[in-house]
């Protein structure tokens, strides 16, 4: 039960951070510049979205209260955890929930990207996000199932 709950935490604590990342964009856009090397195609590319977002932003900054919503989307998501780290046998439809959400994490980014116009490391990376919180939940959901089968 300690290992569920340690994991459920960081999960948790994780999807928060995660929203936390979705508001001040321009800020860690721009010190990430500071802090990569220039001549690779990491670099052109962050470049290229700081100098979008601020386009936009000075243009239609209405606009990025979508990236509001997304943080409050993962905030919300965080506050469903809670459910499983208080009682996970309860409710084990939560984290199997969480699974269904981290395997469409890795159609939607493929598709969604491939229509945007990401390159293609970066939705490998929004993929990894996928893979680790479903390997993450896959290891509380087992562990949960056997506290429900003993």
């Amino acid at each position: 039960m300690k290992t569920i709950k340690r994991l459920l935490f960081f999960f948790i604590i994780a999807l928060f951070i995660s929203g936390l990342t979705a508001i001040p964009v321009d800020a860690q856009l721009s010190f990430l510049l500071n802090h990569i090397t220039k001549p690779t195609a990491f670099y052109t590319w962050t470049e290229r979205v700081l100098l979008a977002y601020r386009k936009v932003n000075l243009a239609h900054p209405f606009l990025f209260y979508g990236y509001d919503w997304l943080a409050f989307a993962h905030f919300v998501l965080a506050i469903l955890f809670i459910g499983p780290y208080k009682d996970p046998v309860k409710n084990i439809w939560v984290v199997q929930f969480g699974l269904i959400a981290c395997v469409l994490v890795i159609p939607f980014a493929f598709i969604a990207g491939q229509f945007r116009g990401i390159p293609i490391g970066w939705r490998l990376i929004d993929c990894s996000f996928g893979v680790f919180g479903f390997a993450l939940l896959y290891v509380i959901y087992t562990k949960t199932k056997s506290l429900i089968n003993n």
